[in-house]
């Protein structure tokens, strides 16, 4: 029988890579690099992960999964919540790093895009689900007609907080700050007219 997985020796593999990121950027990581930082043999480190992109992409995936959605009260405060949450995630350098880093390489490798977008995006996409529940069973959206375009809206919501919130911070380099968010939340839910 196999021995069980050290999640211990996963947490460090995973801020070693950050941190390497950080230091040294994409090109110049290498898995050698982070199982020194970590203190663990190479094959420990490739028992886990068979390259590069599957562990650079893990360590950017833990850092989203702690992102929560406390219910706030309304829809409009939660996505300003979450919003806030999220940028502040954003303004760690580790975030930076790895995040930019995964999605340039991804732009010309198809299977480190795919794994982003399963390991990264649609575990994600558990906020706003559990938002639009919280929404639905408050009265303040309507029931969902069906599953597809219940998950379509999904993809759509998540596509434009999360696209809001990167661009603005780490594309235009702007504060996503509590005035931001709110404009931002009101947008959101009320649109165009909520913020004339």
């Amino acid at each position: 029988m196999a021995r069980p997985r050290s999640t211990a020796a996963d947490g460090a593999i995973l801020d070693a890579t950050r941190a390497a990121l950080v230091e040294l950027g994409w090109s110049k990581l290498t898995m050698g690099d982070v199982a020194a930082r970590a203190g663990v043999a190479k094959t420990t480190l490739y028992r886990r992960w068979p390259g590069k992109n599957e562990l650079v992409v893990d360590a950017v995936a833990v850092l989203f999964d702690t992102l929560e959605l406390p219910d706030r009260g309304s829809l409009e405060a939660d996505v300003e919540g979450v919003v806030l949450s999220f940028a502040r995630l954003l303004e760690r350098p580790e975030t930076q790093t790895a995040l930019m880093a995964v999605v340039a390489e991804s732009t010309r490798d198809p299977a480190l895009r795919a794994r982003i977008r399963t390991a990264v995006v649609d575990r994600q996409k558990r906020l706003v689900l559990e938002g639009r529940e919280r929404a639905q069973r408050r009265g303040e959206i309507p029931p969902d007609q069906d599953e597809e375009s219940a998950a379509r809206h999904v993809d759509l919501v998540f596509d434009v907080i999360a696209g809001a919130v990167v661009h603005r911070a780490l594309v235009s380099a702007e504060k996503v700050d509590a005035d931001w968010a709110s404009t931002f939340s009101r947008l959101l839910i009320g649109g165009l007219g909520a913020v004339g």
